[in-house]
């Protein structure tokens, strides 16, 4: 993928326990077995800290740093503080730059995003799809659903 172009994004949503990570992973595995690079986002709507209280890191954004990164031998972090009313292009786009050399972005999660999304449903999870009424739904992946509201892709 050419470093200039925005990478696809596309969100696996659903309820708690719907399989969503499970769906996400064998979507990753199946795509690098294609030969595609895929990065993925795990979407919460909960706050947590993600750096690690009293560690370098953490005191140099505690110091008011706008961003911090970390660097090691394998791996490679970066937090950047936002607040809830940081809107979802600016939040996104931050991540997508950093992921500039892959074919897609998988994000598990983010039922409010703008961007393409599938819903993985079960029946034992409870609940009509969120599909029945969001429109921006694009299919539901589910063995035990049939319906003509939306696209139902078999999840077997």
């Amino acid at each position: 993928m050419a470093m200039s172009a925005v990478v696809p994004r596309i969100h696996i949503v659903g309820r708690r326990n719907s399989g969503k990570t499970t769906l996400v992973c064998e979507l990753v595995r199946e795509f690098r077995r294609r030969g595609l690079r895929v990065a993925t986002i795990k979407h919460t709507h909960h706050a947590h800290e993600l750096d690690t209280p009293g560690k370098d890191s953490h005191q140099h954004r505690e110091a008011g740093a706008v961003g911090v990164g970390i660097l090691s031998a394998e791996m490679t972090a970066v937090f950047i503080p936002t607040t809830r009313d940081t809107d979802e292009t600016t939040r996104y786009a931050r991540l997508q730059s950093a992921f500039a050399d892959c074919d897609l972005i998988l994000v598990e999660g983010d039922l409010h995003a703008t961007a393409v999304k599938l819903e993985v449903w079960r029946a034992e999870v409870g609940g009509a799809p969120y599909a029945d009424t969001d429109s921006s739904i694009r299919a539901v992946i589910s063995d035990e659903i049939t319906t003509d509201k939306h696209d139902v892709w078999p999840r077997s």
